[in-house]
């Protein structure tokens, strides 16, 4: 006969086990509210860093993706819809989706924001050290300024510019902003003259431009936004087919035809919140985890765009820059 001690023994030792498996075979559930398009690089990107800290979709991991394609009217109905979805974390992109995203989260769904330059001043957390709440991601926010620097660039390429373009969405808070507090003073001091041009969705994005040539700009200044990014040649190649040279945030849109740009590493920002993200499937709490800034800061030349808008690229530039063709 079987001793009934060793009978308990097992099948404590089965139950835990069964418990054991369970927990290794649980699936954590991440969400993904994109300002435009999901399908993305840099949004494969944020997934191939998760997959290298050991979350492999279709085993430990499922997405849960939403893209509010440029409009944010859809934001919240997006959030809302994703929270619903019994999430782990919500990922989101953009200072507008990251707004609605705080709102419809629980105060125990985390959110992680990526592409946002000032958290603090959004609202979005307390501090960058103690973010408290359950929001934390990556800013963009650069030290001295970066649309101060945008407009030094824009002296040293075009020192007979006169008049600058800014392409902005006043839907992005964000934007609206950073230039309020940076972009007169910047213009006042290289001489120049601004002139806003909005788009509030991609329909609107063509004819900004083409306004912006028509009433004598000399430059194209595109601040940071989502809707401008995606998909990266839209507005590189409506600017080079008015004859304006456009200055970006982002290194690919450079890569995509555009003239100039000097902005934070977006893969570094998004492999940096793949690396929140698993702080906090491993059970670290988001008001713990710093939001962290960018270490690396790229300023892109495209010569074959400067060669075919007639733009000299000053030696000091080049030298100091990577150069694309």
């Amino acid at each position: 006969m079987i001793d009934r001690v060793a009978l308990v023994g097992l099948a404590m030792l089965c139950a835990t086990s069964l418990a054991d498996a369970q927990a290794v075979e649980r699936t954590a559930r991440v969400g993904l509210l994109c300002s435009v398009r999901c399908d993305v690089p840099l949004v494969d990107e944020f997934r191939a860093a998760l997959r290298d800290r050991g979350w492999v979709e279709g085993r430990n991991v499922a997405f849960e993706m939403r893209a509010a394609g440029g409009r944010a009217e859809l934001f919240p109905a997006l959030a809302r819809e994703l929270a619903a979805t019994n999430l782990d974390v919500l990922v989101v992109s953009g200072p507008t989706g990251a707004q609605a995203a705080r709102e419809v989260a629980s105060r125990t769904m985390p959110v992680v924001f990526v592409a946002v330059a000032d958290p603090v001043a959004l609202g979005l957390v307390e501090s960058l050290a103690r973010p408290g709440g359950n929001v934390t991601g990556m800013a963009t926010l650069a030290p001295g300024g970066m649309v101060s620097k945008h407009f030094d660039l824009i002296r040293e390429l075009l020192p007979r510019a006169r008049r600058v373009a800014v392409l902005w969405n006043p839907t992005n808070e964000m934007a609206r902003i950073i230039f309020a507090k940076e972009g007169p003073s910047s213009a006042s001091r290289i001489g120049v003259q601004l002139q806003m041009v909005e788009a509030r969705d991609p329909d609107g994005i063509a004819p900004a431009i083409e306004r912006a040539a028509r009433d004598g700009a000399d430059v194209l200044y595109v601040p940071g936004d989502p809707l401008f990014h995606t998909p990266a040649e839209r507005v590189p190649e409506i600017a080079n087919r008015v004859k304006l040279p456009s200055l970006f945030l982002l290194g690919q849109m450079v890569r995509a035809g555009g003239l100039a740009s000097y902005g934070a590493d977006q893969s570094e920002i998004f492999r940096g919140a793949a690396l929140q993200v698993d702080r906090i499937l491993r059970g670290t709490k988001p008001a713990d985890i710093p939001v962290e800034q960018p270490n690396t800061y790229e300023l892109l030349i495209n010569m074959t765009t400067a060669e075919r808008l007639g733009v000299s690229v000053p030696q000091a530039v080049r030298l100091r820059a990577e150069v694309v063709r």
